[in-house]
């Protein structure tokens, strides 16, 4: 099957959510991005994660988690990117999505969560743990998904930044109620953003490996 690329809008929890979808060939899983704090589909930090998961044979969704009017308004008052509840549950229906749409039917499913995002996907791993076979955080607030983190039991890696203190210190609480496999990656010489020369690099090859590893297992 040659490399699919296409734009869309996908129906889920009552709204239309814009997504690009990238498919190589002979893909050996899907990654799902789960963006936050203010982000979405076009972050130039997630699409360079995302070309080299698909370097490593993954497909790819980028799916923008709020729409272009909650957006808007999130860009005046900042509430909508800390809302868990409302971005766990289109990351969880996004989910159901890929596992049941082509081309991406059938593929073992990754979630890849940056910020806000992070917490969203590990409340998405708990609520489909026959769907989310391995998730990866960079830059996240895992410990913002609450009582959910002891229903993760998907392999996780978690990945912050050597400079981003306080979230380390978070990362490490999330780490100790999660029930899963778990590895926390301190990378050096990094912020919070991953902006510092070879970060982002050592975070997409980190994570490329770690869902190679662990979607073969749970497929």
């Amino acid at each position: 099957m040659p490399t699919l690329e296409e734009s869309l809008e996908i129906p889920v929890a009552g709204v239309a959510l814009e997504a690009d979808v990238i498919v190589p060939e002979r893909a050996r899983g899907v990654i799902l991005f789960a963006h936050g704090s203010g982000s979405s589909r076009h972050s130039p930090r997630n699409r360079y994660v995302a070309a080299e998961l698909r370097r490593a044979g993954l497909a790819t969704v980028l799916a923008d988690l709020l729409t272009r009017d909650e957006e808007r308004l999130d860009a005046r008052t900042a509430k909508l990117r800390f809302d868990i509840d409302l971005l766990a549950v289109r990351t969880t229906a996004l989910a159901d999505w890929v596992n049941e749409e082509k081309p991406t039917a059938g593929l073992g499913i990754g979630l890849f969560g940056a910020s806000t995002g992070a917490a969203a996907a590990l409340v998405a791993a708990a609520a489909r743990p026959n769907t989310v076979g391995a998730v990866v955080s960079r830059g996240g607030r895992p410990d913002l998904a609450g009582e959910w983190l002891r229903l993760v039991h998907q392999p996780t890696l978690l990945m912050v930044g050597e400079l981003d203190i306080q979230v380390i210190q978070l990362n490490h609480r999330a780490r100790e109620r999660l029930s899963g496999p778990t590895r926390l990656v301190i990378v050096p010489g990094a912020s919070h953003l991953f902006e510092e020369p070879g970060a982002l690099e050592q975070v997409a090859r980190l994570a490329a490996t770690w869902f190679a590893e662990h979607l073969a297992e749970s497929g």
